[in-house]
C-alpha cells in the first residue's frame, strides 16, 4: 500500500496540470485564422506559413516530456503530454537551411525568443511545431495556435510558446532571451530523479509500503532506477514501462517499514548510456540544477 493521502502521478499529465513558465505578464491572444510562421535568414527560400498551408505536411502525434531548466532537485516543474502537430524538419526542409545555419532563433507572438540547435530539430527526434496537446486543440496559456515541442532540450531553448517566427542563424550571431540573461546557449537535458511518496516529513504506517516518483533522461532515456533508504545499500527499484528515450519513467519502491524513527529515501537513476546520475548538487543557473533528491519521513 501508499502512505494515506498520496499517489504516484500518472504518465501523462493532465492539460490543466502541465507546469508553466512565462515572461509575459498576459497570455498572448493569437486566432487561428490570423496565425503565420515566417522562416528565414540562412535559407534557400523564405517561406510563410499558415494554418492552410500546413497542410500538405504529414500530421504526427508524439508522446514527449517537457522539462523547465528553473526546475529544482526535487521539483514540480516537468510534465509529459501527448502532442500533436508537424515535424519541423519537414517545414525547414522546404526552406532549404544552408549548411553553416546551426542554430534556430524562434520568436513568440510577446517577443520571447529561444535559440535552439538545427540539429536538435533534423536529426530525427519528435521535434513538432505543436498544435495539439492531449486530444485537444493547445490551450491558450499554452502556446494556442501553434508552439515548438523539442525532445532533449530544456525548455527556453526550445519551448517557445506562440510562435511565428524561425530565423535560420548561428550561435555566434544571435542571443536568445534566456542567454542575454546569464543561461547557458545550448542546454540539453540533465538525468535527474524525484520522489513523489512519501512527502517530505511523512508519517508512514508501520508494515509494508510503496514509495515511487519519476526519472528523466530525455533523448537518452531511463535504464534503471535505484533507491537507498537511509545510509543503506542501493537498491533497484521496479520501472513502469518505457515508452520512448523522450519521456519520462515512473519508478515504484516496495519497502517493509519495520523500525519506528525518522528515516530518509534517496533516488538516482541510470540513463540508457549506462551513466550515473551526478551527486553533485548544482542550482539551476545557468544550464540545470543536479543532485540526488532525498526526502525524510517518520515510520510510525
Amino acid at each position: 500500500m501508499q502512505p494515506n493521502g498520496v499517489t504516484l502521478p500518472s504518465f501523462v499529465t493532465a492539460s490543466a496540470d502541465f507546469y508553466r513558465v512565462d515572461t509575459a505578464l498576459s497570455v498572448p491572444q493569437l486566432s487561428h485564422g490570423d496565425w503565420r510562421l515566417h522562416i528565414h535568414g540562412m535559407v534557400d527560400r523564405e517561406i510563410t506559413y499558415s494554418f492552410a498551408d500546413l497542410a500538405r505536411f504529414d500530421v504526427v502525434e508524439t508522446v514527449t516530456t517537457l522539462t523547465c531548466v528553473s526546475n529544482p532537485v526535487g521539483g514540480k516543474l516537468i510534465s509529459t503530454g501527448i502532442w500533436t502537430g508537424y515535424r519541423l524538419a519537414d517545414l525547414l526542409a522546404a526552406a532549404g537551411v544552408h549548411a553553416d545555419a546551426d542554430m534556430v532563433l524562434s520568436t513568440s507572438i510577446d517577443g520571447f525568443t529561444a535559440g535552439t540547435p538545427v540539429a536538435a530539430l533534423t536529426d530525427g527526434r519528435d521535434a513538432l511545431l505543436a498544435v495539439g496537446l492531449n486530444g485537444q486543440p493547445l490551450p491558450i496559456e499554452h502556446g494556442y495556435p501553434a508552439r515548438l515541442v523539442v525532445p532533449g532540450l530544456y525548455g527556453y531553448v526550445s519551448a517557445t510558446k506562440w510562435v511565428v517566427d524561425m530565423e535560420l542563424t548561428r550561435f555566434d550571431r544571435a542571443k536568445a532571451y534566456w542567454t542575454r540573461h546569464g543561461w547557458a546557449a545550448q542546454a540539453p537535458i540533465k538525468t535527474e530523479s524525484r520522489i513523489d511518496v512519501p512527502k517530505s516529513g511523512q508519517r508512514v504506517p508501520a508494515g509494508p509500503v510503496v514509495f515511487g516518483g519519476v526519472a528523466w533522461a530525455q533523448i537518452r532515456g531511463v535504464r534503471a532506477v535505484e533507491v537507498r533508504i537511509d545510509d543503506g545499500a542501493w537498491q533497484p527499484a521496479q520501472q513502469g514501462a518505457s515508452y520512448s528515450k523522450s519521456t519520462w519513467r515512473l519508478w515504484s519502491f516496495p519497502w517493509q517499514a519495520k523500525s519506528p524513527g525518522k528515516h530518509t529515501i534517496t533516488v538516482r537513476a541510470i540513463d540508457n548510456t549506462g551513466a550515473v546520475q551526478t551527486a553533485d548538487q548544482v542550482d539551476p543557473v545557468p544550464d540545470g540544477a543536479t543532485g540526488w533528491h532525498t526526502v525524510a519521513f517518520t515510520v510510525v
